[in-house]
């Protein structure tokens, strides 16, 4: 429950809705007289309060706590209200919620949830009233503690209109006890400054500002009204010292009565002047009251935050858009608020309308609800981070993207500067209105100004006379405006002015003392002593003036405010002179006020200093002693206005005011600024701009920086596009850092740049350190990186989130500019994840990596669970290892022991499927087993099972409860199913009992001897009006088993009336094969339909006649998964109640229902299609292509643009589509395309298939020599040439010295082919292969080349005979060539080696021998080593190595083999 945490009378029922260990703790220690211990202490969490019961907590036990808290909420009547709160706890705490107001019994208005996939505990208030705003509380309690938090709720009034200003503050009033209701509270308010009101508000406990400054208005307008009851003037004293935002101050002057001697002036004069001024307050708070509302009208979202989709370590990024501009709004998730910093990054556009958030790396941790919270309105949407599409070959990490809100992408920036002219037009608005509000008072005014002057008659100088009683001195008032005192000249020259002023008229006077005068004690002098002041029509005449212009001024100030202009107060002060009125008072008797004090405000015009303000306000309700020794006192200020604008308040000395003053006229205010500079954080060696923009298009500005003048150069650039001016410079450095300045006509603005040099990876480490690390168990781990930026740099290694510090396992380096972490003899639970973080005084950046170490696998975990044990097997299985060690469990190893024996016996291995089947059982006999666990690093320790017994025969199970069919007068009807477990053996029947109501005999319905073969039975030995209940049991082979529970009671009697119809019936869901239907129970009307046990629902297709059935037997549930329709065919759906009387008449859905799910685009599915596939001719071709569309997509095989031919056959199913070629021919070569298309959209693809055979051989080959020493071969091309493009030729060559063939040309694309260093006297051959993707043909050979040198007559010389050593080491002849293949094409190499003995030969890729591999073709002839490749693929790039070894050395010869796509 909820509570309010002042209210201390219902502490005595709080423990009852603890939970029940807290209450025996109690009662314990009430009962021992022990005192229980109460520690209070605040958790991490906000606004939550702990309170620990013992001294110590158990090991592994922890008090209560609130993670997440319900967060205060104002919601309209009639809304749904949801309270969320996140505990945490061992035990598990006991959640309760209370209100202070009342209790949370109606059930239906407050009911309370538990979410289990997030642990939320949640309060639902529905249809929601004024009567439930309230305080409540959250209570989380278990044996150790409690914990606590506080919420409140307020109820917006549902009749509130957006459009109206005035009514958008009329809300329905919060009571908060001790705040808004206490008169204190109030009394602060009316004598408090504006800038204190929030803090007030604060510490008396009252949220609604709005309701209170509503509420302070009227208090002050009803302090005005009995002020004038009184016989209080109140009119406006304007000073321009005061400045534009002094607005409402009042003086107020006493008439304590009137005296009529010979007068022209009466009492009606003065109840119209009374009567003026009243309408000047009220036209007053009128302006203020808009002013007000357009300031403080409800904030709502124009785009609220969308669901966001992100992949992990992708950056998600939440926008929204408000009506009205806000310099900033609260970010939320789980109730913490969210703060800008190194995980969240929170901005806002210039027009304070665009707010964002964005959350960098996301992860899983950041999966939730993240909330928008902009005054009293708030937006919520999910994030959700999903696994990685498209994780890069070896972990290695991608590059990170920012995920935005899924569907059609809104220019924001648009909406808020559609959002920003309404507003200004809005404002303009307003001031039309307050602008003809001021032309109707002035036509009133001059209305009752011009019949006082007809009153007046001709007398130009009416004068007043007035006798004092005591010294008989007399006061004389004249139409001038102007009070002359008996015995004493009118001094005109007294009047000082600060700035002279054209056509200025005024007159400075001062009335006689008046020794009637208000007392210390406040009580008033005698009538004979009053005295008189009254406004002339001069004065009434400049109020009006001041007035308007002020207001003009104020509403001009709050249009030009939105729109981004600074320092507006003070240009306008300093270029718009207003129409103020300047007062000065007398030097007399009574007192002198000096020039200083008069030229005081104007001298600190631009200043705001409140303490300076509250002195005078202090000085001026002090009395003043003349030098006579006469009390003065001064003029008491009124209260302050409620639109004042606080932050540009002028708070000057104000002084009292006799004769009125006329202005200059108002002076065009100029070029204004739409947008000022802001503050920039530029990054060193990049760009930084400054923008602002004016009110005007034709006006040139100039920039500063730090006061001097900055001129285009190669580092600055300065622009100008219309009214908006730019100043970029292009690479920031140190020195650019400082205030900037741009002035345009008299005005200016400036903002700050700030050059900052952050901690930066270098590219390539930050690559090669993001791919995971795999090493195995033992072994060394290391991660290096190199980084640069200002000095300190600050570098830290966390694994897992935990800092990582030097020890015996751990070693990290640092210097200026690198670091390295090296981790010895890594373990199994060293894996996780390795975080580096840099840090200086610019900024941060860290990168992550992952290490995974790789060992064998723990035991696997028991206890083995049987799930069959018969006379012939034995059937268990078991959990997995709960570590794999880092690879997947490939096998398990098992040993079976039969109990009573000491030998085990080998089973075998399994697949890694936890589950056994041992059929080679004995009956009777009981076994145990071993079981190992095997992945790619080796075997785990042995898991041991418990005894399990084969052949253990038991009894059945019971069936369960049986059910009522039907019912009659001699006869009821029952069914049952099978019991759950058979007890190993076949069941022979059941045994049916019965009870009548109220009897505790059960009695057999069947012979002993007539066991019920079937599970249904006609109970008919009943008694018409007697209600019974029925159980049964099955009976096997070892003999009868438990009976299962009872049915329902059942009356004998014959059956009820049929149900009525069923109401609301309606499809909420279909797909292709299914529909869900749900519907509402009819009614219950005894004697004309009884109640409905149960239904059934029918389909029937749209093109049938005949209904069909879709569930045999009724079901009980309000809704029904309808299954196995036809894709795309309508369907008529119809629902039948049913009862013990019968079957309803059927309830039909008025429409048809497709067959199909919501529209969805084709989208292949499968990533690893192939765009391109050689065949040879005669194979078969298959092109499979999988998809999902919505609905079922037309599918459209192309080739080369034009449809297949019939030969080729089409296969289609639900997502996917196959093309089937069964014997290829090289027709079939092209590229060969599917298009998938619905009523949604459309989706191709293409592969290109090349059918080929091996090459027939070329035409014959002729020889010719153009250059002695070479030879030209020409052959005639193959006949494939002209249908293969791919294919090439060979020429290979034999002479008369070798008598081996050597590898002339390769890959020759024409017919005609030269070799050199062709020497005489030897014999050459050639042959010509034609090679293309499939194989080579058989050769041409050329004609003999070349002829024998004749043979000279020998000259037999005996040698002397010598022994000759032909032994030599190996060789290397022709040495090998690096080879550029295509991936599917063969790939040949060789080399030449001579040695004696013959060298025996072996081959290596990446220094491993592939003599052995079936891959590779290897041959060595008469010491030519070949080595051929049938299929290049990407696993054989690499070097490939040839040695040659004798008895008398070795050598070695190297290439690199490259493959492209």
């Amino acid at each position: 429950m909820w509570t309010r945490g002042q209210n201390s009378s219902q502490l005595a029922t709080r423990t009852s809705c603890f939970s029940l260990v807290h209450q025996y703790i109690l009662h314990f220690n009430e009962v021992s007289g022990s005192k229980s211990v109460a520690i209070r202490r605040r958790s991490k969490t906000p606004g939550v309060m702990i309170t620990q019961y013992t001294a110590t907590l158990p090991e592994g036990k922890s008090t209560p706590d609130i993670q997440c808290k319900p967060m205060p909420v104002s919601v309209k009547e009639g809304n749904l209200v949801v309270f969320k709160a996140v505990v945490t706890g061992d035990p598990k705490p006991d959640v309760s919620w209370r209100r202070a107001k009342g209790n949370l019994a109606d059930k239906e208005k407050f009911q309370r949830k538990y979410d289990e996939s997030t642990g939320e505990h949640i309060l639902e208030i529905h249809k929601l009233s004024a009567a439930e705003a309230d305080t409540y509380k959250c209570y989380a309690v278990n044996e150790y503690g409690k914990a606590v938090c506080t919420t409140t709720l307020n109820v917006i009034d549902g009749s509130t209109n957006p459009e109206d200003f005035r009514k958008l503050l009329k809300k329905s009033k919060v009571q908060t006890p001790g705040g808004e209701n206490d008169e204190t509270f109030w009394n602060a308010m009316l004598s408090a400054d504006k800038r204190d009101y929030e803090s007030i508000c604060s510490a008396y406990g009252v949220a609604d500002l709005n309701m209170v400054l509503k509420k302070l208005e009227e208090k002050k307008k009803q302090t005005e009204k009995n002020k004038h009851k009184d016989g209080v003037i109140s009119f406006n004293v304007d000073a321009e010292e005061q400045g534009i935002q002094s607005l409402g101050r009042k003086n107020f002057m006493r008439i304590e009565g009137l005296v009529q001697n010979d007068s022209a002036m009466s009492i009606g004069d003065v109840g119209e002047a009374n009567c003026h001024n009243r309408q000047l307050s009220q036209v007053n708070a009128d302006r203020d009251l808009l002013l007000k509302e357009f300031k403080l009208s409800n904030v709502d979202f124009v785009i609220k935050i969308q669901e966001i989709k992100a992949e992990e370590n992708d950056d998600a990024l939440f926008e929204c858009v408000l009506t009205h501009p806000l310099p900033k709004i609260t970010w939320m998730r789980k109730g913490i608020v969210l703060e800008d910093g190194e995980k969240y990054n929170i901005t806002l556009s210039d027009n304070k309308l665009i707010h964002r958030l964005l959350i960098r790396d996301c992860s899983k941790l950041d999966k939730g609800i993240y909330s928008a919270i902009a005054g009293i309105t708030s937006c919520s949407a999910w994030l959700v981070v999903e696994d990685q599409c498209n994780p890069p070959a070896g972990g290695r990490k991608t590059i990170r993207k920012s995920a935005t809100a899924a569907g059609a992408q809104t220019d924001l920036e648009k909406v808020a500067k559609e959002r920003q002219i309404k507003i200004q037009e809005e404002m303009e608005k307003i001031l039309k209105a307050v602008k003809g509000t001021y032309t109707e008072a002035e036509k009133q005014k001059e209305e009752m100004l011009t019949g006082r002057a007809d009153y007046g008659g001709s007398d130009k100088k009416s004068k007043i006379h007035r006798k004092n009683t005591k010294d008989g001195t007399a006061t004389t008032f004249e139409d001038s405006g102007c009070v002359t005192e008996a015995g004493q000249q009118l001094r005109a020259g007294d009047l000082k002015k600060k700035k002279p002023t054209k056509g200025l008229v005024g007159c400075n006077t001062m009335t006689d003392p008046i020794e009637g005068e208000l007392s210390e004690e406040g009580q008033d002098a005698e009538p004979e002593t009053d005295s008189i002041h009254v406004q002339q029509d001069q004065e009434a005449e400049c109020d009006a003036i001041s007035e308007k212009q002020l207001i003009e001024n104020d509403v001009v100030q709050q249009l030009n405010q939105f729109r981004g202009k600074q320092n507006f107060n003070k240009s306008a002060t300093t270029q718009k002179k207003t129409k103020n009125v300047h007062w000065k008072e007398q030097a007399s008797d009574y007192g002198q006020v000096s020039d200083d004090e008069l030229n005081n405000s104007d001298e600190n015009e631009d200043s705001a200093d409140q303490g300076t303000y509250q002195r005078s306000l202090k000085q001026s309700k002090k009395p003043k002693h003349a030098d006579n020794g006469k009390c003065v006192f001064p003029e008491d200020h009124g209260d302050c206005d409620e639109a004042e604008n606080m932050s540009n308040s002028f708070n000057h000395t104000r002084l009292k005011r006799q004769v009125p003053l006329i202005a200059d006229s108002v002076i065009d205010p100029g070029v204004q600024f739409i947008w000022g500079l802001s503050d920039v954080d530029a990054i060193i060696h990049e760009s930084a701009e400054l923008t602002c923009k004016l009110s005007s298009e034709d006006c040139e500005g100039v920039w500063f920086r730090d006061g001097k003048k900055i001129y285009p150069d190669d580092n600055f650039s300065i622009t100008m596009e219309g009214p908006i001016h730019n100043l970029v410079i292009k690479k920031c450095t140190e020195e650019h850092c400082g205030k900037y300045r741009f002035e345009a006509d008299g005005r200016k603005t400036e903002a700050m740049i700030n050059v900052r040099d952050p901690p930066r990876f270098d590219s390539e480490d930050l690559s090669a350190f993001t791919r995971p690390l795999t090493v195995k168990v033992g072994h060394n781990a290391i991660f290096k990186l190199q980084f640069i930026g200002h000095k300190p740099i600050k570098v830290q290694w966390y694994r897992d989130g935990d800092e990582l510090q030097d020890n015996n396992s751990i070693k990290i380096e640092k210097s200026t500019s690198h670091t390295r972490l090296l981790l010895s003899r890594c373990q199994r639970r060293d894996t996780g994840e390795i975080k580096i973080k840099i840090k200086n005084d610019h900024g941060f950046t860290e990168a992550v990596s992952q290490l995974i170490v790789l060992d064998k696998p723990s035991s696997p975990l028991g206890p083995a669970e049987a799930t069959e044990s018969s006379a012939s097997c034995i059937e268990f299985k078991w959990r997995p290892p709960k570590d794999d060690g880092g690879s997947p469990v490939t096998n398990y190893i098992l040993e079976r022991q039969q109990v009573g024996r000491n030998t085990w016996k080998k089973m075998g291995e399994i697949p890694g499927i936890p589950v056994y089947r041992d059929t080679n059982v004995d009956r009777g006999q009981r076994y145990c087993y071993r079981i190992w666990a095997v992945n790619s690093e080796g075997t785990s320790e042995v898991m041991e099972t418990d005894e399990m017994q084969a052949g253990k025969f038991a009894f059945p199970g019971p069936p369960t409860p049986p059910k009522v069919v039907s019912a009659f007068n001699d006869c009821i009807n029952l069914s049952w199913s099978l019991p759950a477990s058979n007890g190993g053996s076949r069941l022979l029947g059941y045994i049916l009992e019965k009870r009548k109501q109220g009897s505790n005999i059960w009695t057999v319905v069947n012979a002993t001897d007539e066991i019920i073969k079937d599970t249904k039975y006609a109970v008919r030995d009943v008694v018409e009006g007697m209600e019974y209940e029925f159980r049964v049991c099955a009976i096997n082979l070892s003999g009868a088993g438990e009976y299962s529970n009872a049915s329902d009671f059942v009356f004998a009697r014959d059956p009820k009336k049929p149900p009525g119809k069923v109401t609301g019936l309606k499809v909420i869901e279909t797909s292709y094969t299914n529909m869900v239907v749900t519907w509402t129970k009819p009614e219950d009307k005894p004697g004309i339909q009884d109640e409905a046990k149960g239904y059934f629902v029918e389909i029937r297709r749209a093109d049938w006649i005949e209904w069909s059935r879709c569930n045999s037997t009724p079901i009980i549930m309000t809704s029904y998964n309808v299954k196995g329709l036809k894709s795309m065919d309508m369907y008529w759906v119809r629902v039948i109640a049913m009862n013990d009387g019968g079957e309803s008449t059927p309830e039909e859905l008025p429409n048809y229902i497709f067959a199909m799910p919501l529209p969805v685009r084709p989208r292949f599915t499968n990533n690893k299609m192939k765009s391109f596939m050689v065949v040879r001719a005669g194979n078969s071709v298959r092109i499979r292509v999988n998809f999902e569309a919505s609905p079922r997509p037309e599918i459209t095989w192309l080739k080369d643009n034009v449809p297949v031919m019939k030969h080729v056959t089409i296969s289609n199913s639900d997502g996917a589509s196959q093309l089937l070629i069964p014997t290829s021919e090289r027709s079939d070569s092209g590229i060969y395309s599917v298009l998938v298309k619905n009523i949604v959209g459309q989706e191709t693809f293409c592969t290109e298939v090349r059918v080929t055979d091996d090459p027939k051989p070329p035409g014959p080959v002729e020889l010719e020599e153009s250059v002695p020493g070479t030879v030209t071969l020409i052959w005639q091309p193959s006949p494939d040439e002209k249908r293969d493009d791919r294919l090439h030729y060979t020429v290979s060559k034999l002479d008369s010295t070798n008598h081996t063939w050597t590898t002339a040309a390769e890959r020759l694309f024409n017919n005609r082919f030269t070799l050199c260093n062709i020497l005489q006297g030897r014999e050459y051959h050639f042959r010509v292969y034609a090679k293309n993707d499939m194989g080579i043909s058989t050769p041409s050979e050329s004609p003999t080349w070349g002829m024998a040198k004749k043979k000279e007559k020998i000259v037999k010389i005996e040698p002397r005979s010598k022994d000759c050593d032909l032994r030599c080491t190996p060789t290397f002849i022709v040495l090998l060539k690096p080879q550029t293949a295509t991936v599917g094409y063969e790939c040949h190499m060789s080399c030449a080696v001579k040695g004696n003995p013959t060298p025996r030969i072996t081959w290596y890729r990446s220094h491993v021998s592939i003599n052995t591999d079936t891959n590779y073709y290897i041959s060595n002839t008469c010491g030519v080593c070949s080595l051929l490749i049938l299929r290049v693929g990407p696993k054989d790039v690499g070097e490939y190595t040839v040695v040659a070894e004798n008895s008398l050395g070795r050598a070695e010869c190297s290439t690199v083999l490259s493959v492209r796509e």
